[in-house]
């Protein structure tokens, strides 16, 4: 520890017991994000505070070229950083006591530590982190569409490729011990990454044109989901599944099955089209519940010829019905309203 350094860990933990004592849980000392060069400096990153007059703690201030931030965090973000649904992991991972008010502050706080790492070592709930950020990342995505600023599509590109690589380091069970810094040479060394990851984010941050940008960002997005996608375990059909659950959401469903076909002998397809999007989405969902493969509809649609899209409406309709009866549940279905009124 150099003399600034350890001048300004002592002034830190003197300002504490002098005037917050009873007022600041821990103080703690946070390397990783630092450079290099600048790693004995870093004397304290945080504290956590006890009350709110631990807000006068706080500071920003410059000492030789180099700038310090003594900043409150609250028990609830380190929390958040223990399951995994902060930022900078790291805050919590690599961080290092300097002062503690009691030892049930120390304790708390090393057991979050514990946590944290508990979840790390857990795939399934890492996957499900992973898919977070991927989902903030295709928000960014959408807007960055409509960004015509050269600037903002630049650091919304920036931002794509940080997330996707904090998703994939998720996967792999790790976060990134440096922040921004060397994302890609610690992807390098993890077990799993998408297809031309790597490559894809270089030429991103590399490339000069906007529209070009765009699309290789939109590259890494579809590389990365893809990477995720095979990450999930398909769900075996087992004695579990209610097939009766299966038999309502047809019922229910099956008068937009009708919908799009009158609209398709009607050789309209504006309205087959839209009506078939409900449709898609709801066979996807129920399919891949109940263990139906191959439920595309919409790659038949031709809107010049949409004889071969009914067609394969039909079929979709008629797995679905087939898989109903062969696991023993039969579709309260009547030929006409004499024979419900008779049943009912």
């Amino acid at each position: 520890m150099n003399k600034t350094d350890a001048c300004l860990a002592d002034w830190a933990v003197r300002k504490i017991e002098s005037d917050y004592h009873d007022d600041v849980c821990l103080l703690l000392e946070h390397k990783t994000l630092k450079l290099e060069k600048d790693m004995d400096a870093a004397a304290f990153s945080f504290y956590i505070p006890a009350t709110n007059k631990a807000n006068g703690l706080a500071r920003t201030f410059i000492v030789d070229g180099i700038g310090y931030d003594l900043f409150p965090m609250s028990w609830e973000r380190i929390e958040r950083m223990a399951d995994v649904k902060e930022y900078n992991t790291t805050c919590l991972a690599d961080a290092k006591i300097l002062w503690v008010r009691s030892v049930q502050d120390r304790q708390r706080f090393v057991s979050l530590q514990a946590r944290l790492q508990a979840n790390l070592q857990n795939p399934q709930y890492m996957l499900e982190r992973a898919k977070k950020w991927f989902d903030t990342v295709k928000e960014i995505y959408q807007d960055n569409l409509f960004e015509e600023r050269l600037c903002k599509v630049r650091e919304n590109a920036g931002y794509i490729c940080d997330l996707l690589a904090i998703t994939v380091a998720f996967v792999n069970q790790r976060y990134f011990t440096h922040g921004q810094t060397n994302q890609l040479q610690e992807i390098s060394g993890m077990e799993k990454a998408p297809d031309n990851f790597m490559m894809l984010y270089r030429e991103i941050i590399t490339e000069s044109s906007p529209d070009t940008q765009k699309r290789l960002c939109h590259d890494i997005i579809k590389s990365t989901k893809k990477f995720l996608d095979e990450q999930v375990k398909p769900i075996a059909k087992t004695s579990a599944l209610d097939f009766s659950e299966l038999a309502a959401w047809y019922q229910e469903l099956c008068y937009t099955w009708r919908r799009v076909y009158h609209w398709c002998d009607m050789n309209d397809p504006i309205n087959a089209y839209i009506w078939c999007c409900n449709l898609q989405n709801e066979v996807d969902e129920w399919g891949e519940k109940f263990g139906i493969a191959d439920t595309d509809i919409f790659g038949s649609f031709n809107a010049k010829d949409l004889s071969g899209f009914r067609k394969r409406a039909e079929l979709v309709e008629h797995k679905f019905k087939q898989t109903i009866t062969e696991n023993g549940v039969t579709l309260d279905e009547y030929s006409g309203v004499e024979d419900f009124l008779k049943a009912n």
